[in-house]
């Protein structure tokens, strides 16, 4: 057991197997050819822990929210690109046990991965000590998320935002691409690129090709360079841009 992991996830597993199991990739299995159990059932019951733990804590910081505004923040904090971050933050991607092929792959840094992982750990947590522990660490991991929301603006819209960018430069749109899928038909990942005039301004993933697209528009607003790329795509419209 490592006992680091512990440290920083603030839970002191009762019963160790829980997080090993948590920690547990697919490929695990597919790799050796012999049944092995893996993450992804702890990830549904995590989604689901993640989901109930943050509107709590949502609800007690944003006590002038309205249910809408309240769903919006909900859904930044538990996106794939959020869990991903987060699950970078605590270097989670170093504890997980997969497949060669998989860890060949960048397994261990991918987005998907990663968020289920960390929702994985979330179930875990809740088996083994129960929702008050659940909760706990969702306080624990998520608390600048929670601190920004909380002091700042929502960021509800980073389409429109782009939209509205890409407007003062041009008059075409961007146009959002469905580019990949990752992972089982249950707990399918999705890709997305979104493209203005042959230039690739930003990918993203997500549980829906919605959420993929509003991450791809984020990433892109995320980029310092943004405005740059823009105005050189305008000034180069047939020249195919590479990706910021």
């Amino acid at each position: 057991m490592d006992d680091s992991l512990e440290t920083i996830l603030g839970h002191t597993f009762r019963d160790p197997a829980l997080l090993q199991l948590a920690l547990t990739h697919g490929s695990i299995g597919y790799e050796s050819q012999r049944a092995q159990a893996d993450n992804q059932r702890l990830e549904f019951l995590g989604d689901a822990v993640l989901q109930l733990t943050l509107s709590h804590l949502l609800f007690q910081r944003l006590p002038l929210a309205d249910e809408g505004v309240l769903t919006q923040a909900r859904a930044q904090l538990v996106s794939t690109k959020a869990l991903a971050r987060i699950a970078r933050r605590i270097s989670l991607g170093t504890h997980l046990r997969m497949g060669r092929g998989e860890e060949a792959n960048g397994g261990r840094d991918r987005e998907s991965t990663l968020a289920d992982a960390l929702e994985a750990i979330a179930g875990a947590i809740h088996l083994d000590a129960g929702s008050d522990a659940a909760q706990q660490f969702a306080a624990r991991l998520f608390a600048e998320n929670l601190d920004a929301l909380s002091h700042g603006p929502l960021d509800t819209n980073p389409k429109g935002q782009l939209q509205e960018l890409v407007q003062a430069v041009g008059t075409t749109s961007p146009v959002y691409q469905i580019i990949g899928e990752e992972g089982p038909d249950h707990a399918k990942s999705f890709i997305a690129a979104v493209v203005w005039q042959g230039a690739e301004l930003g990918r993203g993933s997500g549980r829906s090709k919605k959420e993929a697209e509003v991450q791809a528009a984020q990433a892109a607003l995320d980029h310092p360079n943004l405005q740059k790329q823009l105005r050189t795509t305008r000034e180069q419209p047939s020249q195919q841009s590479s990706k910021l």
